[in-house]
């Protein structure tokens, strides 16, 4: 057989077998409206779990460093030890708040102005205000960057608060897992609800089935037309799971949005990408093939000829 009519023999069991399903439609659509809630529900939490972790990406203030100088340390050693700082690899920027500017701010913020006049000396010490690079700013990271500026000289204490950002990304971190979990619990159920559809269809053909075989068909040429059949279902709800998707995510845009306006952010909900809607329809696809293969392979096999 030449490449050429393999491949159009191959065009003719995939058109056939999509033509078959159409005219079940309504069990083609339960089947395919069963994948696609079993793929929009993990697709859409783990979009939301992503959208989650841009926005805390942008949270690397959470793990700024506050440098308090000894008292002792004067203007100077303040700048030399900013610039020192800044020339590492793990630090973005150092902003430097004088011990006059601290007392401003705190006269300002605290409510007790008139009681600050009383104090002879400034009690507050010169502050650089350390913020890590991106890659760094992780409790690893800002872990390591304190404990080397807590051994420069004229540090007196680093003080850094990431324990709630740490609870933050264990609690992203646990749902990510459980959204892994409940996806790979509804891929299986994809492939047993194609595996039972397929079934279904080979126990409604099999006297055609039975014939084929008595005029010499084999089972890989019996089970072709099946095979194509699980790829449309997988198709079909994979694309129904991204419409699905798409919805949601717009229904949710607009609030999403007016809540982070609130609090004074510019984040806007990321809709799926590319790349990803296409790795959803492969797996649609996949899973969807494997079910039948699975039906297919099993009853075809059993099914001979009176």
């Amino acid at each position: 057989m030449s490449i050429q009519a393999y491949f159009s023999r191959h065009a003719q069991v995939l058109i056939g077998s999509l033509g078959r399903i159409v005219h079940q439609p309504f069990a083609t659509l339960m089947t395919m409206g069963v994948i696609a809630v079993a793929l929009a529900l993990p697709l859409f939490l783990s979009l939301l779990l992503q959208n989650a972790r841009t926005a805390t990406g942008n949270w690397n203030e959470a793990y700024d460093l506050s440098v308090y100088m000894d008292k002792k340390a004067g203007a100077a050693r303040v700048q030399s030890l900013a610039k020192q700082l800044r020339q590492r690899g793990d630090v973005a920027a150092v902003r430097i708040i004088s011990a006059e500017q601290a007392l401003v701010e705190f006269r300002r913020d605290s409510g007790f102005g008139t009681a600050l006049d009383v104090l002879a000396d400034n009690p507050l010490p010169d502050t650089l205000v350390v913020t890590p690079t991106l890659a760094s700013s992780t409790p690893q990271g800002t872990e390591t960057l304190k404990v080397a500026i807590a051994g420069m000289g004229d540090v007196q204490t680093v003080q850094i608060d990431t324990e709630w950002v740490k609870r933050l990304h264990a609690m992203i971190d646990l749902l990510r897992r459980v959204v892994l979990l409940t996806g790979a619990l509804l891929g299986a159920g994809i492939v047993l609800i194609v595996s039972n559809t397929i079934r279904l269809d080979i126990l409604n053909r099999r006297a055609e089935i039975e014939v084929m075989k008595l005029v010499g068909a084999s089972d890989g040429f019996t089970r072709r037309p099946f095979l194509y059949s699980g790829i449309w279902y997988g198709l079909g709800g994979g694309l129904l799971a991204l419409i699905l998707v798409v919805v949601a995510s717009a229904v949710l845009a607009r609030p999403v949005a007016q809540l982070a306006f609130l609090y004074g952010s510019s984040f806007s909900l990321e809709g799926l990408k590319i790349a990803t809607a296409g790795a959803v329809l492969g797996l649609a696809v996949g899973l969807s093939w494997l079910g039948s293969w699975l039906a297919a392979t099993r009853h075809i096999r059993a099914i001979e000829p009176a």
